[in-house]
């Protein structure tokens, strides 16, 4: 039988994060309906594709109104006359002001016409019928300003993961009406965010491949895709006991009933994960697909604001350096960088308790970026003044070690310095080179280190960003280096280094890197959403980890193997983190091999596709980090 089995629409968005709307229940809110009239067009591309669009227009006309657009690959539902969204905008602020509000179908998704293509590609210098992202978002805002009644002239852009990333899009060689924009937890490239990390494949993702890679073309309001089913409650046993991952190519075979014939093992109707398994490198295909390389394309006239979650499993890599690229090209745009203590698009939801997993960070984070910060934004640059003084910060970042709100006038902060410390025997994390030894482990194919103790089976990962680390730092084959009790407060503000040394008995390996805040002992149990087995004693919160595919070291085009034995260096850069480690606290670093089923199993001897390995090609191995390995920290100083 067909190994596969439907979610609904609005399950879809549950998992993604994307869509606060609840239009599949039962809702009392009639807000939209008492005030606002719903209108559904096509409009045409240069190319003569047309996208579905869904304009929401304030039944008051008496005066003019912005118009805020979000252009989605996860529809734009409900679709037909006198069904319509309960919520619309990025807040209820923002709805209830009053502002034009535009969701379109992005080419090939939903009720748009053309063959999608997932993070399809920008073309810098578009002949004339040419089209691209850019183009789309380009023409469908002169349509709209040129054709929907009572609009201001100003344009606003947002949206939360993938519509993030549309978000961005909408700021390279913008219109001219385009004022705002707020990418929000935004893909930047496809071989960092998402479905990889710095070269590793995120295994923990599968089950989503289907959503991107079902080839449709012609227009529907129904899912024309579906999901692996698993049948098991046991994700690390599951894919442990598939084996390598030219095993799964089954799971992406639409077109054919009977998997088990010889002929059909390599057989593979998904476009994206042919795409992934195909290109194991960054490649041009990769290369061409990633945004972040084109933000020397926003011009000034496009106000920005980036926002993120420090514990965004999804999309870390993208905003930050989203921000950064602005930053970097775009001397005189006005850019701001948003960071609260959130997952994958936490922030827009209307929840007072926020929390990370387990662990508890305060109430009303998420309201107060709603109505302080976010409505302040949009209504400045669309309705306001429109100039740089705006009266928000450069960066409005919240401190997750002190639990609260900070402002600068850049970022990093201006006062940090680096600062290196040693992974030094006997488990010490220290800040000067003590010796240079080395410490050896085993890593085990068949055990490799959970990423989480949950059993579980979920669609993506989220929890694990805060998880209480003591499962991990308790196994053989992950080392742990901390600091002695901290004197005073310790706060980290900016990317992290780890300069690891390190060898291998075979060929290939991964390496991971976490850095840990370890809670004291005494430390007062007020975390009610703590799981039962769970206490905040010594709880050691995960504040940051990454994990590098050790053939990518050097490049991550051209992979290369170990050599057995030989020293060798490995850097690993871990996204930014802004947290103070308190008094009383503890610094820990974690380092490992596997991450399971986070990222896929290593075969620990080299082969040029990981995707095509086969049993054989798995080995257990002996690896070894010498206590010359250093981690680089941007510390925060008064």
């Amino acid at each position: 039988m067909k190994k596969y089995f439907f979610l609904s629409i609005f399950s879809v968005f549950l998992f993604l994060g994307c869509n606060p709307s609840k239009e599949n229940e039962q809702q009392k809110d009639t807000y939209v309906v008492d005030n606002y009239t719903k209108k559904e067009v096509a409009i045409t591309m240069r190319d003569g594709v047309k996208l579905h669009t869904t304009i929401y227009s304030p039944k008051d006309t008496s005066k003019e109104y912005p118009i805020l657009m979000q252009r989605t690959p996860y529809s734009s539902a409900p679709y037909g006359e006198g069904k319509m969204k309960t919520k619309i905008s990025p807040n209820i602020h923002l709805m209830k002001e009053g502002n034009i509000v535009v969701y379109q179908d992005v080419r090939g998704r939903w009720m748009s016409e053309g063959v999608y293509d997932n993070m399809r590609a920008y073309i810098p210098n578009k002949t004339a019928n040419q089209s691209d992202e850019v183009s789309d978002t380009y023409d469908t805002i002169d349509w709209l300003v040129k054709n929907v009644e009572n609009n201001n002239g100003n344009v606003g852009t947002w949206g939360i993961s993938y519509p993030g990333h549309y978000a961005t899009v909408s700021t390279i060689d913008a219109h001219p009406a385009l004022k705002a924009a707020s990418p929000q937890a935004s893909i930047g490239d496809f071989f960092f965010d998402d479905f990889h990390h710095n070269g590793a494949f995120l295994l923990s993702y599968f089950r989503a491949i289907s959503l991107f890679g079902t080839y449709k073309d012609t227009p529907t309001d129904s899912a024309w895709y579906s999901f692996p089913k698993m049948n098991s409650q046991d994700q690390y046993q599951f894919f442990l006991d598939k084996g390598p991952l030219k095993n799964l190519n089954e799971y992406f075979q639409y077109d054919k009933l009977d998997v088990n014939a010889t002929a059909s093992k390599d057989k593979i109707d998904d476009f994206f994960w042919k795409e992934i398994t195909e290109h194991p490198n960054y490649d041009s295909v990769w290369q061409s697909k990633g945004i972040i390389q084109h933000m020397d394309k926003v011009p000034s006239t496009v106000a920005t604001m980036v926002v993120g979650g420090w514990f965004d499993a999804e999309d870390l890599y993208g905003p930050l350096e989203t921000y950064k690229g602005i930053e970097k090209y775009g001397k005189d745009n006005y850019n701001t960088l948003v960071f609260g203590p959130w997952d994958h698009g936490k922030w827009s939801r209307n929840t007072v308790k926020n929390t990370v997993g387990n662990y508890y960070f305060g109430d009303s984070i998420s309201l107060k970026f709603q109505s302080d910060i976010e409505t302040k934004f949009f209504n400045h640059f669309l309705k306001g003044k429109g100039n740089k003084n705006s009266g928000l910060p450069e960066a409005y970042v919240f401190d997750s070690g002190r639990k609260e709100w900070k402002s600068y006038d850049a970022w990093p902060p201006k006062n940090v310095v680096k600062e290196d410390w040693f992974l030094s025997e006997n488990q010490e994390l220290t800040s000067d080179k003590k010796s240079t030894e080395k410490i050896n482990f085993i890593s085990d194919i068949k055990r490799p280190v959970p990423y989480s103790e949950d059993i579980k089976t979920v669609f993506t990962p989220r929890k694990y960003m805060t998880d209480d680390q003591r499962f991990a730092a308790r196994r053989p084959d992950v080392l742990v280096f901390e600091t002695d009790v901290l004197t005073e407060d310790y706060t980290l503000a900016g990317d992290i280094l780890a300069k690891l040394k390190v060898a291998t008995t075979g060929t290939a390996a991964d390496w991971i890197v976490k850095v840990i805040d370890v809670h004291p002992s005494d430390i007062d149990e007020d975390n009610e959403g703590l799981q039962d087995h769970l206490k905040m004693s010594n709880y050691h919160l995960m504040v940051r980890s990454e994990v590098l595919r050790g053939r990518f070291r050097n490049s991550f085009e051209f992979p290369e193997p170990f050599t057995p034995n030989k020293k060798t260096d490995v850097n690993i850069k871990l996204q930014d983190v802004f947290h103070t480690f308190k008094k009383g606290h503890k610094l820990q670093v974690q380092v490992q091999s596997t991450w399971f089923p986070l990222i896929d199993l290593n075969p620990q001897t080299y082969v040029d596709n990981i995707y095509k390995a086969d049993e054989s090609d798995f080995k257990t191995q002996t690896h070894t980090v010498f206590t010359d390995s250093s981690i680089e920290f941007y510390v925060l100083k008064n």
